[in-house]
């Protein structure tokens, strides 16, 4: 009896040894498959999906490039959904949309506010629909030293960047699965990559947003819902006036994003379903290198770019009002040229 016990004890040890071979095995084949898609997606056009007829949800559409995606979205005849607390410059974006012919919805929404979210969300259900496009764009900034930054500042930040994010996915996120069908842009920044002085809570809200979007995307792939994506955007300064005054010590070569070329770069991303995309290309240098120097090399490095002082001339925001200079989609060459300029 013992014997055969053995047996099957041993029998049971050579299955499991060859089961664990064979997972190696197969992780090393899926690897090199991702790998060489990602080689071919990197050198050959990516497909560009259709959002005619799409819901696209845009959170801070007031403003800079939230407005900017609310037209762009319009030119690709999807409905667009305007949220932002500031009610004139919603309805400013409003008109913009209808006067390319597009179809819009404006809602006045604090999305620091969990409980008007949820509100302001089953009224975009009941008179537009399903929410089939999230883009959670909505962001504040205090631009002061952590001591200094009354309490209050600190937890609008919070409660803007980062948890407005959880609110309005939990909103939207369930018809989204329940159909296989939906994307959630989540506008984060490279400073959620790479830190910059004196930004401590806006930089701890953006990492968050970095992890929020990581791990959704983590959910939603290990449990099957392979119709719903996500994307990440990390763009550097754009010149939205967020960042007035602002400037690296070597504006030449790093100035300021323009709202346009920055958008179309996320707008891209998002048609490709694109996972992660920053821009410009450096943030993906800079995010990388941090991974394996040191603490102190990096500082240093940081330092000769100009980082530590980026914050001393910030004068607070400021509108930078802009009108597209386009009427018409931008063609797949038009998205993709673009894209490779700005990145």
């Amino acid at each position: 009896m013992s014997s055969i016990m053995d047996r099957e004890t041993f029998a049971d040890f050579i299955t499991m040894k060859i089961n664990f071979v064979w997972e190696i095995l197969f992780l090393f084949f899926t690897v090199m498959k991702e790998w060489t898609l990602a080689i071919i997606r990197f050198f050959f056009s990516p497909r560009i999906k259709s959002v005619k007829g799409e819901i696209v949800l845009i959170t801070g559409s007031g403003h800079g490039i939230g407005r900017q995606l609310a037209v762009e979205f319009s030119k690709l005849s999807a409905t667009v959904v305007l949220w932002d607390i500031d009610e004139e410059a919603n309805s400013i974006t409003g008109e913009m949309v209808k006067a390319l012919g597009g179809n819009c919805y404006s809602y006045v929404c604090d999305v620091s506010v969990k409980e008007e979210v949820k509100k302001v969300a089953e009224k975009v259900c009941k008179e537009v629909g399903d929410v089939t496009v999230l883009i959670n764009n909505a962001g504040v900034v205090s631009g002061k030293n952590l001591l200094d930054i009354p309490d209050e500042l600190i937890e609008r930040t919070f409660n803007v960047n980062l948890l407005a994010l959880f609110w309005t996915t939990r909103c939207f996120l369930p018809s989204m699965i329940k159909k296989n069908h939906g994307h959630i842009v989540n506008i984060g920044s490279s400073a959620g990559l790479t830190g910059l002085n004196k930004l401590t809570d806006y930089c701890a809200s953006k990492f968050g947003v970095t992890g929020f979007t990581e791990v959704l995307n983590y959910e939603l792939v290990f449990g099957g819902h392979d119709g719903v994506h996500t994307t990440l955007a990390c763009p550097a300064h754009v010149n939205t006036g967020m960042f007035e005054g602002c400037k690296l010590r070597f504006p030449s070569l790093m100035p300021p994003l323009e709202i346009n070329r920055t958008v179309r770069r996320i707008m891209l991303a998002i048609l490709t379903n694109q996972q992660m995309v920053c821009t410009p290309r450096s943030v993906y240098f800079f995010a990388f290198i941090k991974t394996f120097l040191p603490v102190d090399v990096m500082q240093q490095i940081l330092k000769f770019c100009g980082v530590s002082t980026f914050m001393d001339s910030f004068v607070g925001h400021l509108e930078n009002n802009f009108q597209s200079s386009e009427s018409k989609p931008y063609s797949n060459a038009e998205l993709l040229n673009s894209a490779k300029k700005s990145g």
